[in-house]
Parts: C-alpha cells; sequence; structure tokens
C-alpha cells in the first residue's frame, strides 16, 4: 500500500505565502503521481503537504489474492472505504498458447487449448475443433453420437464450471458451507470426466472430426446416478443461499452493470442474462444440434452479483435436463470421421502405463501392411493439412461467447489461431462494477464475472 503525494491543487513547492520554490516536477506511476521537489525550505513542504485533503491510498489487490480468481491483479485507489478508481493488471499467468498452436499439427493444438480456462476444458476444445472442421468442410460428416457426446461433455463441464464459481464466490463472502458442497457435487462430476478420458482436466478428448474414443462401459449408469443425486442436491444451494437475508445483502445491488453497458464493453453469459435479455448462442446461433434439444435460458432483471448467482443455479438445472436427453439419444456407432486421411485412430486402451494406444491396434497396423505402418506414421507425425482459408466460431461457455478464429495457410499446422475468451472481455466490466462502491464490495463484483486467468493470459 502506498499514500501517494498530494494532489497538484496542494502542490508541496508552494510556500505558504503562495511563492513558488525553486524546482518541482511531478511524473505519473502505477501507484499515482509522484512530486520531485528541491530548493525551498523543508519545513514549509511538509506543512503544505499535511494541509492537503487528499487522502486517496492506492491498493494492489493481488496479484496473489485469495479473492481475485487466480493472479489477477487489481489497482483500487481508495478514498476512505470508498474506490475511487478501478483498473486491472493481467498477463502474471500468460502461457504463449495461441503461439505455441502454430509450432504443433492440428490434432496436438487441442492439448494447448484445453489448459487455456482451466475450468472449461470442453469448451476450449469443442470451439477449436469446429473451427478446423469447418474449414475441412467435414462439419456433416462428424458423427452423430460424436456430436453428441460432445453435448454431453459441455453440459457436465458447464454444471463444474458453475460450481467452482458458486462454492468460491460463497468462500470469498464467509460461506464456508457452500464452498464445501459446491466441490464436494464438483468432484462426482470430475470422477465421471476420469472415466471417460483418463483425467481430471486438460482431457485433448474432443479431436477434429470426432473424438479420441468412445464412452468406456459403465459410463451412461455413472453419469444417470449422477443426475439423480445432483437433482437431491441443487435443492440445498437454494436452502443456505438463496433466501438468506445475509447472503442476499451482500450481493443485491453489488456489480451493477446495466444492459447499455453490458453491450458497450462486450459482455456476455451470465453477466448479459442478469440484465434480462435472453442470449444464447446455442439458442441464437445454434451449434452441435443444441436446437434440437429441449432446455431454457434463465435471465434476471437485477443486473447484479445476486441475479448472477441465481441464473447460474437454473443454468446448472438445464444443463442436468440436457445431459439426460443426450443419454436417450445415445445409439452405438463411430465416434470419429471415416476418412483415414484426417482420423485420428481412435483405438485406445488402458495399459500398465495408463491411457495410450492399444497394442493390439499397433500390432494390427504393422502386421497389415507397410503402407499401413507409413500411413500411421505420416498422420501422427506429421499430420494431416487444411486447406488455406479462416474460419470463426463461436459457442456459449459458462462465462460467455467463446469464439476460436483459426487461420490456415493449407499447411499441416495452423498459421494463427485467435480466442475471444469471455474472461478477458469481461474482466473490462470491473472497473464500471467497482467504482463507487465500497473495497468489500469489490471481491464481489468480480466473484460474479467468474473470471479464469488462464483464458485470460494465453
Amino acid at each position: 500500500m502506498s499514500t501517494p503525494n498530494p494532489s497538484p491543487g496542494h502542490h508541496p513547492s508552494s510556500s505558504p505565502s503562495g511563492t513558488a520554490s525553486s524546482t518541482a516536477s511531478a511524473r505519473e506511476t502505477t501507484e499515482g503521481t509522484v512530486y520531485t521537489v528541491t530548493g525551498g525550505d523543508w519545513d514549509e513542504v511538509v506543512q503544505t503537504a499535511a494541509k492537503s485533503d487528499d487522502e486517496r491510498i492506492i491498493v494492489n489487490m493481488g496479484p496473489q489474492h485469495p479473492s481475485t480468481h487466480g493472479v489477477l491483479r487489481l489497482i483500487l485507489e481508495i478514498d476512505g472505504e470508498t474506490v475511487t478508481e478501478a483498473r486491472c493488471g493481467i498477463g502474471y499467468l500468460h502461457t504463449g498458447i495461441e503461439k505455441n498452436l502454430e509450432y504443433r499439427t492440428w490434432t496436438q493444438g487441442t492439448t494447448f487449448v484445453t489448459r487455456m480456462d482451466y475450468l472449461t476444458p470442453f469448451f476450449n476444445e469443442a470451439a477449436y475443433c469446429l473451427a478446423v472442421e469447418k474449414l475441412l468442410g467435414i462439419e456433416d460428416q462428424v458423427p452423430d453420437r460424436a456430436t453428441i457426446i460432445r453435448v454431453l461433455l459441455m453440459e457436465l463441464n458447464r454444471l463444474s464450471s458453475h460450481l467452482v464459481a458458486i462454492a468460491t464466490g460463497g468462500m470469498e463472502l464467509g460461506a464456508t458451507t457452500i464452498m464445501i458442497y459446491g466441490f464436494r457435487d464438483r468432484e462426482l462430476i470430475l470422477d465421471i470426466y476420469e472415466l471417460i478420458t483418463g483425467l481430471r482436466m486438460n482431457h485433448a478428448f474432443i479431436r477434429p472430426g470426432g473424438l479420441a474414443q468412445d464412452l468406456p462401459p459403465g459410463a451412461v449408469d455413472q453419469i444417470r446416478e449422477f443426475v439423480k443425486k445432483m437433482r437431491k442436491n441443487l435443492p440445498e444451494y437454494d436452502k443456505l443461499a438463496t433466501g438468506n437475508p445475509i447472503f442476499k445483502a451482500r450481493m443485491q445491488d453489488v456489480g451493477y452493470l446495466d444492459l447499455a453497458g453490458c453491450m458497450a464493453l462486450g459482455a456476455t453469459g451470465p453477466i448479459l442474462r442478469s440484465t434480462g435479455l435472453p442470449h444464447d448462442l446455442r439458442k441464437s446461433q445454434p451449434y452441435c444440434g443444441y436446437e434440437t434439444y429441449d432446455f431454457d435460458v434463465p435471465t434476471a432483471d437485477t443486473c447484479d452479483s445476486y441475479g448472477r448467482f441465481l441464473i447460474r443455479l437454473e443454468e446448472m438445472r438445464q444443463s442436468l435436463r440436457i445431459v439426460e436427453q443426450c443419454l436417450d439419444r445415445l445409439q452405438p456407432g463411430p465416434v470419429m470421421v471415416t476418412d483415414k486421411k484426417i482420423a485420428w485412430p481412435a483405438q485406445l486402451a488402458l495399459g500398465p502405463d495408463g491411457l495410450g494406444n492399444s497394442l493390439d491396434h499397433i500390432k494390427n497396423i504393422m502386421g497389415t501392411s507397410m503402407e499401413a505402418l507409413i500411413h500411421h506414421f505420416k498422420l501422427v507425425t506429421e499430420g494431416f493439412r487444411v486447406p488455406p482459408g479462416q474460419a470463426y466460431v463461436a459457442i456459449e461457455s459458462p462465462k460467455g461467447e467463446l469464439g476460436a478464429h483459426v487461420v490456415s495457410d493449407g499447411g499441416t499446422r495452423p498459421y494463427r489461431v485467435h480466442f475471444r475468451d469471455p474472461s478477458f472481455t469481461n474482466l473490462q466490466a470491473m472497473a464500471a462494477m467497482c467504482e463507487g462502491g465500497q473495497v468489500a464490495d469489490v471481491i464481489v463484483a468480480v466473484a460474479s464475472i467468474d473470471p479464469v486467468m488462464g483464458g485470460v493470459d494465453r
């Protein structure tokens, strides 16, 4: 914490009588205006500074602070307990994912993008793969089973992301019980991920052309059990928080941002829907067959943190509806396009070293023909070629519009990949939500934005 020197209106270089001392200069720093005073009498400088009524203080909240959702730095100018100016300092988690994609094959790219917003890995993978498939012109060739499983995984991911948002947001307000409930229920979803993909996060399971492999035995039954259990557990959040007068007093009219503000700043997701606008890309620009699923888009008209909490709670209920519809639709079939020039081998097996290529499959390739072995080797090491062009695909992630802009120069690696990450765009709203409010309300506002810095600093 640092206190900047007095404002120009109370210049320390001026003597009480108004005569200027020999030299005074000011320079702006990240922590406010710093004045350099030379010449004159030191007692006069001290007296003038003492007379200043400017008590503005610059506070650094973060970049490592329990309430900044990761390595986010909030630079707050406060007057007493009131925030007069708020700014975000980002870049502390920069990974260079977008640049790294230019040095890997199209399929290897999924291993990078899944790590961006690490709470929504399946959405990152889906946006990227849909854009690659658009460039390849194989959107209609992706098997139905693969598309249904993609929707299933995305909706489970929406649940796990919202559970973290509610759990961490509650914890920052001191509601430790809601934090325990949130992580308890998320653990059930992570168990399902581990069963299906072999990993709890960073899956690289959705691939251009389909999926890495089919659902393992027992996955459908485990998901059905989870849906039943989750329907029982969701009302507990209502009992704990929705009508809780302390919880409501802490969140209502905090982090206010109306529709005009959302439009000006490009805010999407629960922030936009808390203004009463039912904008959801699953309805307005459907992808993966979302137009065939029966679900509602929850909204609120409060424009505040409490409204965003209620929306996330209702979106979890809608996601459970979609998950059940996916399970009912699943029919036996392939999970990868039939074009062998694109389809990565999806025959995986659980061996002593974890999940990897099936040895039987490798023996089959090596024993079939030299051509089959050469093709397998080239497909895995060099990758397939994507026709020159560019594509933009946007999907509705738990935090808002997640877009992938993919450019190909006709090679086996992306020429450029750029993501429109909703956390990055939504963070712009931080100043509008916080300025004029209390320091304690900054924490509530940031929690209601639910930013993940892996997506911001990609």
